[in-house]
């Protein structure tokens, strides 16, 4: 029997990382890690413990991800999107093992009123956007087989994520109001995970020949687009247990209507064809997925 490959995903109680751990595990011999088995804010360690493991692929699926936090913790922001990356991305040249590196739509400004593909330029307008473009363009540097996939809006249904903190409000207050003018690609984590899982199921165990070949950033999230205000709608919507809300009324409002520490990019729906043509795959349109995920 062949021996198996060698995986190490980073991040394994994140949204995304519980899901890949799970997917993961066909495709190899998965070493799943999180806090305080590593800690980004200690790179070296960080760096020794995956040498000593010997990985032929690394998944990092860790990010800080607090976007008003990171405009008073720049320091701690960069350390973890930025620099741990960079340690990464010169691990895996070293080892000469893939990297696969998890990114966000907030590397845009916003301003166009089309989706974003990856041959856009970039602008992020906060510094959680900053550092996680900083962090992409470090593996993109350094690592010669590695994917930068960007995703956006992710959600889970077994976290504090967006839906879940909806169907909170919904059962609390009969008016919501929410922002009108932000849209973007909801993506249920499961979904992206399973993307994810099945891309890498074509290299046939020869992750970095395969990552290699198809080195490059792609875009990876629900199909289509929707506002939050659309989004919190159809989340109403397909409540299983609508019966439990409060909520009578669902009104629009403007992101000027609620400041925050970090501006918003107001439009970052992606373009996720570059992803279908590389690999045939691509995540159902977002209210379908949404619903998969309500009925679960």
């Amino acid at each position: 029997m062949a021996a198996q490959s060698n995986i190490v995903l980073l991040g394994k109680i994140g949204q995304l990382g519980w899901e890949l751990n799970r997917d993961l595990q066909p495709l190899g011999k998965v070493t799943a890690l999180d806090y305080p088995q590593i800690d980004f804010t200690r790179p070296a360690e960080l760096i020794s413990l995956l040498e000593s493991l010997q990985p032929e692929l690394i998944v990092n699926a860790v990010a800080y991800t607090n976007v008003d936090k990171a405009e008073s913790e720049p320091e701690l922001c960069d350390q973890i999107n930025f620099h741990a990356v960079e340690q990464l991305a010169r691990l895996a040249s070293h080892l000469g093992c893939g990297l696969i590196h998890v990114s966000t739509d907030y590397v845009f400004d916003g301003s166009q009123s089309r989706p974003y593909t990856e041959e856009d330029p970039t602008n992020p307008v906060n510094h959680y956007g900053r550092s996680k473009l900083a962090g992409e363009q470090e593996v993109l540097t350094k690592a010669p087989a590695c994917w930068v996939l960007r995703t956006a809006w992710l959600y889970s249904r077994r976290a504090n994520d967006f839906v879940h903190r909806v169907l909170t409000w919904s059962r609390q207050q009969e008016t919501l109001k929410i922002v009108e003018d932000q849209v973007g690609s909801p993506t249920w984590a499961r979904l992206l995970s399973q993307m994810i899982s099945l891309a890498l199921a074509k290299s046939n165990g020869r992750f970095f020949d395969y990552l290699e070949k198809t080195r490059g950033v792609y875009h990876l999230a629900g199909d289509g687009s929707a506002s939050r205000l659309e989004w919190v709608q159809k989340i109403l919507e397909l409540d299983p247990e609508r019966e439990e809300q409060k909520t009578r009324q669902v009104l629009p409002a403007s992101t000027a209507d609620f400041p925050t520490p970090a501006q918003r990019p107001l439009f970052t729906a992606l373009d996720c064809s570059r992803f279908y043509r590389t690999f045939g795959l691509r995540l159902p349109r977002w209210d379908e997925a949404l619903k998969l995920a309500m009925e679960r």
